[in-house]
């Protein structure tokens, strides 16, 4: 394929698997956003301007990096950026965190079908891990497709909540900048600055083997460079009008395990049901990607291990995700997992800074040849 030319349904598809990972239990609860950026006031919304810099950062990086060194497994990105060593520790560590991931993910689905229906958390459960576990055995390239298109319509719809839920109670809005700071609530760390920066952590740890996967196996780098930028906007952007949307509520939302259906729920009763259904849509979106992840590092795409191992998975978490508290998992979880992210975000500060001082090395002395062949 010629280069120059970009397809902007690939950029698309590129940017809405990016948001679908990311959307998750935790975002499409708006668990996530109340415990990282709104339940620190406005500050927060400055934490979602950095959270955008830093993921447009990694999102590029990572889908860049498979495409130009062509990786023969995702994980192999943790080896190019961190070394052998400690690349290997990030390797089984982001195995661990995303498998883990996926039981959050398990334990949110039960969550929002108990809360909003008071269904058993059994039947959410045993509805996501079913419908992760055959999306993961149809491979990589359809699960980008279906996950690439159910990925923009759930942030959109989260932005329009987040927009009526600012424009319906402004007041709230007002109060909340000086009724947030005494209020007791979950937070994801001492403060606003920290938080954002273990929210990219905990993002990067999942995004990474993911990214490089689809770069990979792509045959156009600005397409992937305009798919990641799109989708680490897109994202954040979202996550910046929800913690508005959030905040305008906080008195209502703040003890909430789903504080997403509290905001629909005050809408209007029916949209509070669609909702429900777009929540588990989201973590859907999340939970496939996360399943592929582990599988595909022990076994290869579609073969008869890579299938075993993915009902196996899926079973076990299962069982653990259905047991456990979803609000109390977001924070342990994705908070400590958060911090090891932000290791690996300065060893990829210190890896572009080396290679762009290569270049630089290597362009100057190509000059010098030159110059000296003209002598």
């Amino acid at each position: 394929m010629n280069s120059n030319t970009i397809n902007f349904k690939k950029v698309v598809t590129y940017a809405g698997a990016f948001i679908a990972f990311l959307i998750g239990s935790g975002f499409a609860t708006g668990q996530e956003v109340l415990q990282y950026f709104t339940s620190y006031g406005y500050l927060g919304v400055a934490g979602g301007l950095v959270t955008l810099v830093l993921l447009w950062y990694v999102g590029v990086s990572f889908i860049t990096a498979g495409f130009d060194h062509d990786f023969k497994k995702g994980s192999d990105i943790f080896n190019y950026y961190c070394g052998k060593k400690l690349g290997t520790f990030f390797d089984y560590f982001s195995i661990l965190f995303i498998y883990l991931s996926f039981i959050v993910m398990v334990a949110g689905a039960s969550a929002t079908f108990n809360q909003h229906f008071g269904i058993p958390n059994f039947v959410g459960g045993v509805t996501m891990a079913v419908l992760a576990c055959i999306t993961v055995l149809l491979g990589l390239n359809k699960l980008v497709d279906i996950i690439g298109k159910i990925g923009p319509t759930i942030v959109i719809i989260s932005i329009v909540l987040g927009i009526v839920s600012i424009f319906g109670n402004l007041e709230g809005l007002k109060e909340a900048a000086v009724s947030i700071p005494e209020m007791e609530m979950t937070r994801a760390s001492t403060n606003w600055l920290f938080a954002a920066g273990s929210y990219v952590g905990f993002c990067m740890l999942w995004l990474a083997g993911f990214l490089a996967s689809i770069g990979s196996n792509a045959d156009n780098r600005k397409e992937l460079v305009l798919g990641a930028s799109t989708g680490a906007i897109g994202f954040s952007i979202a996550v910046i009008i929800v913690a508005l949307g959030l905040m305008a509520h906080i008195n209502d939302v703040s003890g909430s395990q789903i504080p997403a259906l509290i905001l629909a729920a005050k809408v209007h009763p029916l949209l509070a049901t669609l909702f429900s259904i777009i929540i588990v849509a989201g973590i859907y979106t999340t939970a496939v990607p996360l399943l592929w992840s582990v599988s595909s590092r022990f076994a290869v795409d579609k073969s008869k291990k890579f299938k075993l191992l993915t009902v196996f998975l899926a079973s076990i978490g299962l069982i653990v995700g259905t047991g456990l508290n979803f609000s109390l998992l977001v924070n342990i979880v994705y908070v400590i997992n958060g911090y090891v992210g932000i290791l690996l975000l300065g060893l990829m500060f210190v890896k572009s800074i080396r290679n762009r001082i290569g270049n630089k090395d290597f362009i100057e002395s190509q000059n010098s040849s030159t110059i000296e062949n003209l002598n």
